[in-house]
């Protein structure tokens, strides 16, 4: 009596074990589905190409799509910004001349020259500045005002790195471009 008494105390705790196994697996496998729903990788051809053409993660591309448009290749902010990528109308003249070629306004709504343009920029700017904060808010903003910025001890570290801008909309933007970063790196890279 003791005995079978003891085997079915084992079974239960074993089929208790296996069971909460089971449920932590599929909780771990649906939060990941979930994660990746949210977090997709559209457009990934022109992505990759782009983004290894210029060096640039491309976690860090999908992260700006992701904050900057999400994912709406016709997304217009109420700046001017165009595209996926909310590349600035305004460096269009730059954008042409460093790329060598003719770029019309409207040509910013098609994904892939808003990719290209959106991904040379980032890499122009991150030689210019070597971290991602600065990068940002360059792209977000100038690279004129970063420089300014970056005299500001207010704003940097003992290094002269900026770490922040005086506008708390641009840090939040930055902040949640790197958020989304961290996670498109841990869930694809």
């Amino acid at each position: 009596m003791k005995f079978r008494s003891a085997v079915r105390r084992s079974t239960v705790i074993i089929v208790i074990l296996v069971a909460s196994v089971f449920l932590g697996y599929g909780y771990q496998v649906l939060g990941e589905y979930m994660d990746r729903k949210k977090n997709p990788r559209e457009y990934a051809e022109f992505v990759s190409r782009y983004a290894e053409e210029y060096g640039i993660p491309e976690y860090i591309v999908y992260a700006v799509i992701s904050v900057e448009s999400g994912f709406r290749s016709g997304a217009v902010s109420d700046d001017g910004r165009i595209g996926l990528m909310q590349v600035n109308p305004e460096n269009l003249e730059w954008l042409a001349s460093s790329l060598r070629e003719t770029l019309e306004q409207r040509a910013l709504h098609d994904p892939e020259t808003n990719i290209r343009c959106g991904c040379y920029y980032l890499a122009y700017l991150y030689s210019l500045y070597g971290r991602w904060t600065p990068t940002l808010a360059a792209y977000e903003t100038s690279p004129d005002d970063v420089t300014f910025w970056s005299l500001e001890d207010a704003l940097t570290d003992k290094g002269g790195n900026l770490l922040r801008t005086p506008y708390e909309s641009v840090n939040d933007k930055i902040n949640a471009i790197e958020e989304t970063a961290d996670i498109y790196r841990a869930l694809y890279y």
